[in-house]
């Protein structure tokens, strides 16, 4: 099992801000524009993501036990750009620090 599927610390943990256009269907967006919040004239946020304590409205998780995105066929460009530690055969900064931030252990080579 892909070990993001029991984490969903990042999407817990980090603002997601991508540029309006991805959430504008006529613009082939596929982000579910009812699902973000406008920061400035270029970029809208996933609602929840913009809080103190962010969460990713799309979350469906008890983090660190199971984890969904309930858009991930359609979620924006900076999500799919984060990689687990070591999925890539490479720590990923982001993931580690998201963990910690959940009280979770970095991954390791071994989780793969």
């Amino acid at each position: 099992m892909h070990p993001c599927l029991t984490c969903g610390a990042c999407c817990a943990t980090f603002r997601v801000s991508l540029h309006w256009s991805e959430s504008d269907p006529d613009l082939g967006g596929g982000v579910p524009a009812g699902l973000t919040e406008k920061i400035d004239a270029h970029r809208v946020a996933m609602r929840g993501t913009w809080e103190q304590r962010p969460r990713c409205v799309a979350l469906e998780a008890d983090i660190g036990r199971h984890s969904r995105c309930s858009i991930h066929p359609v979620r924006p460009s900076v999500c799919r750009e984060v990689e687990a530690s070591w999925e890539s055969g490479v720590i990923s900064a982001q993931c580690d620090k998201a963990r910690a931030t959940h009280g979770l252990p970095a991954l390791t080579p071994a989780d793969w």
